[in-house]
């Protein structure tokens, strides 16, 4: 099923690369299908962002994908209904990076676009990440999150955000 579910991510993303795949693995996904075809896929995964050097226990979804010919069809609305109360019962806060695309549809559901700065820890130390500043959203979770503060995620290969 993930071998399906990871091709439909080839399909969806022409930017699609295996470190991208690999970031949707190892958490809870959620698929939609058409029979017995999977036309819709996202999951979240556990993170470690830091804020206002507290580190959170964050629930960062990944892998967010629907078949480009059912697109604005609501599947990514269904989708996102499952991930967000897993997000609320298992973690402080949820996290994700919005393609350009995806802005609109994440700040439709309650997500808040992060005004702050963005940072990675690499091998190398702290990073600025500045290119993700503005496709970093957060969905609070009834945590207090200062939206306009620095936040730092842990290190991994590939996309760091």
């Amino acid at each position: 099923m993930l071998a399906k579910a990871r091709e439909l991510l080839y399909v969806v993303f022409d930017d699609m690369a295996e470190d991208d795949w690999q970031h949707s693995l190892g958490g809870m996904h959620t698929m939609v299908f058409d029979g017995d075809v999977i036309v819709g896929h996202a999951s979240v995964v556990q993170r470690r962002l830091i804020h206002l050097d507290t580190p959170l226990r964050t629930g960062y979804v990944e892998g967010v994908g629907v078949h480009p010919t059912l697109q604005g069809r609501g599947i990514g609305g269904r989708m996102m209904a499952e991930l967000e109360p897993i997000i609320d019962r298992a973690y402080e806060i949820g996290a994700l990076g919005a393609s350009d695309a995806a802005v609109d549809f994440y700040r439709n559901r309650g997500w808040v676009r992060w005004q702050g700065r963005s940072y990675a820890l690499t091998p190398n130390g702290v990073v600025r990440t500045p290119d993700e500043d503005d496709g970093i959203f957060v969905w609070p979770s009834g945590h207090p999150i200062n939206i306009e503060g620095d936040i730092t995620c842990d290190w991994r290969d590939g996309d760091v955000w």
